[in-house]
């Protein structure tokens, strides 16, 4: 569903998806413009291809009309959409699929403009990024940075920039190691145009050996500076400090980051946690 809770903490349910046309399975959060309409994307459901759907992009308008503006078919313009969206001034939408595309199935970042068009700006391949969880965020000249949980040299995850004319960049490429690996999260940018944000996995690897299940390493909070030069600023450590950080990270003007972990903890269920510049 898509909801909404007051400053008193009462909660108003805007819309409860039914798994048909509208939509199901919403990963991420919803972006609003300045007339309070929202807009989101659910990872499967709606009209574009066979049960349970390859997902949609939606408006909620302030009414609690639901819009389905596109409904992806899983083909070349791609499916299964599970980040959030980015908007410019001229009310386009930016966002990426987890698959589709290509016969790689690798998924998209696109682009859908006010009338419901949506155009393919990159279609990844693999070795340049496979499977982006997040969606993107976008700078003032047009660019669109994101990360992608798999592929790279290695196969664990890219950040990448796309440029307006739909040139895409790998920023940086995660080896496993010290590095981290796997970013299911998305980035953030300060104003020197550096970026943040988080791996599922990697970094103090002898902290947190392998099993059957996960990689080794319990994940970083990274730093790509404009060169791009990776710094992990901290490496989790599976005990009171955290584990498997899945969300990114937000920043204040003093340079400190905030977070939180899925797991780890004195409960072994997450943290949240401050990180500061030193």
């Amino acid at each position: 569903m898509v909801f909404k809770v007051d400053p008193s903490g009462n909660e108003t349910v805007l819309h409860s998806f039914t798994g048909g046309d509208d939509g199901k399975s919403p990963y991420a959060g919803v972006i609003r413009d300045s007339a309070g309409n929202l807009y989101g994307t659910t990872g499967s459901g709606g009209a574009g291809c066979p049960s349970p759907g390859c997902g949609v992009v939606y408006k909620l308008d302030t009414a609690r009309n639901l819009t389905v503006l596109y409904a992806f078919t899983g083909g070349a313009d791609g499916g299964f959409p599970t980040g959030s969206l980015t908007g410019d001034s001229a009310g386009n939408l930016y966002g990426t699929t987890n698959g589709g595309g290509n016969t790689c199935n690798c998924g998209v970042v696109f682009k859908l403009d006010r009338s419901g068009n949506e155009t393919v700006l990159y279609t990844f391949t693999g070795t340049d990024g496979d499977g982006p969880q997040a969606g993107v965020i976008r700078d003032s000249a047009g660019n669109l940075y994101g990360t992608t949980d798999f592929g790279g040299t290695d196969g664990y995850g890219v950040v990448y920039k796309v440029d307006a004319s739909g040139r895409e960049t790998v920023l940086y490429d995660f080896t496993d190691g010290a590095d981290g690996a796997n970013p299911y999260a998305g980035v953030i940018r300060d104003s020197a145009g550096n970026l943040y944000g988080t791996t599922l996995y990697g970094g103090n690897v002898a902290a947190c050996p392998a099993t059957f299940f996960t990689p080794a390493g319990c994940g970083v909070v990274f730093k790509l500076d404009t060169a791009g030069n990776e710094t992990a600023l901290y490496s989790f450590t599976g005990g009171a400090d955290g584990s498997v950080p899945v969300a990114g990270v937000i920043r204040n003007p003093a340079g400190i980051l905030f977070g939180t972990t899925e797991q780890g903890g004195t409960k072994e269920v997450g943290v949240v946690f401050v990180l500061k510049p030193q």
